[in-house]
């Protein structure tokens, strides 16, 4: 039977079978539309839920949280990231906060790979060749695009998704470096095959191919900034699934405009769902809506891990994906 001693809200849709399990479970008030909620829709939600089921485009800020009364204990994020959240605030209000780690290593890593397939074998300009049926056949350097096998590839932060990356990359005939705020272990190094670099400077000059894996902290803001856009090669690409914010992207723009870099793949942008318009007319960019972990399977696992932690908190212990200090 639900619980009706906890009020579970939920900000946006979910999958029908998640939506589903936490009916079961809890007393869950779930949207009836697939929009984001708005400010006075998302203040009612803080005031009236146990439980607060959030997702990227619901920004929980300390404004927000000064607006909720005693009963909000638990804000349980639906997805791996957490920056939408205000943790600190939360937890000087004696809210817990949840996500969904791990479940989005392997899809997001997937895409990581399409986009550097896509930019350096220049996929969509052959499509849209295609499609606007103007191909005039085969010709020895048409669409010339670059061999993955020895290429070089610089993967910036090297958590879970980072290492996926570097699997698939071998099997590709990539040769893995890497930067990270903590260098792996010897043997997990040597079971990636990846060389650790202590400067990030010195590992992107020398690359063929940056991937951003590393997540949103007041220390990766603009990681990539223009100094650091400048060192890459003017053959190199640039590949960012991670935050936006990470990379500058009015510089990456400048740079990619006057052919200073060969090319990006971007999943994320700077200003969420605003993209740069100077980035829409390169044909040596691929812009994706942020769909680096929507895959069915992963929706799901991301709901369940949702419900895991409700429960646990429900039944007085502990979330298992709990965000403390430490991790921000």
């Amino acid at each position: 039977m639900p619980s009706k001693n906890l009020c579970v809200v939920v900000t946006r849709r979910l999958p029908e079978t998640v939506e589903q399990r936490l009916g079961e479970l809890f007393d869950v008030r779930l949207r009836n539309d697939d929009t984001a909620m708005d400010r006075a829709a998302l203040i009612e939600a803080v005031q009236t839920a146990d439980v607060l089921v959030p997702t990227v485009t619901d920004q929980i800020d300390a404004a927000l949280l000064d607006t909720a009364g005693d009963k909000l204990k638990l804000i349980a994020n639906y997805g791996s990231g957490f920056d939408n959240i205000d943790v600190t605030a939360a937890r000087q209000r004696g809210i817990m906060v949840s996500n969904t780690p791990s479940v989005v290593t392997e899809d997001t890593a997937d895409m990581v790979m399409a986009l550097i397939l896509g930019v350096t074998r220049r996929i969509p300009e052959g499509m849209a060749e295609m499609q606007s049926g103007n191909w005039g056949g085969w010709a020895p350097n048409a669409f010339l695009g670059g061999r993955m096998k020895g290429r070089k590839l610089g993967i910036l932060g090297m958590g879970r998704i980072g290492q996926a990356v570097a699997r698939r990359a071998t099997a590709f005939g990539m040769d893995i470096h890497y930067h990270n705020r903590n260098r792996l272990r010897v043997e997990v190094e040597q079971d990636l095959g990846a060389t650790f670099w202590d400067s990030l400077d010195q590992m992107i000059s020398r690359v063929d191919v940056v991937s951003v894996n590393c997540p949103h902290t007041p220390a990766t803001f603009h990681l990539m900034n223009a100094r650091r856009l400048k060192l890459m090669k003017p053959s190199s690409v640039l590949i960012n699934t991670s935050r936006g914010d990470v990379v500058d992207e009015n510089a990456l723009t400048r740079m990619l405009r006057a052919g200073e870099l060969a090319g990006a793949g971007l999943d994320v942008y700077a200003a969420g769902q605003g993209v740069n318009p100077r980035l829409r007319d390169l044909n040596n960019v691929i812009l994706l809506p942020h769909m680096s972990s929507a895959t069915v399977e992963g929706r799901i696992d991301m709901g369940q891990r949702v419900v895991v932690n409700i429960k646990a908190f429900e039944d007085g212990h502990r979330p298992p994906d709990q965000v403390v200090p430490s991790m921000l």
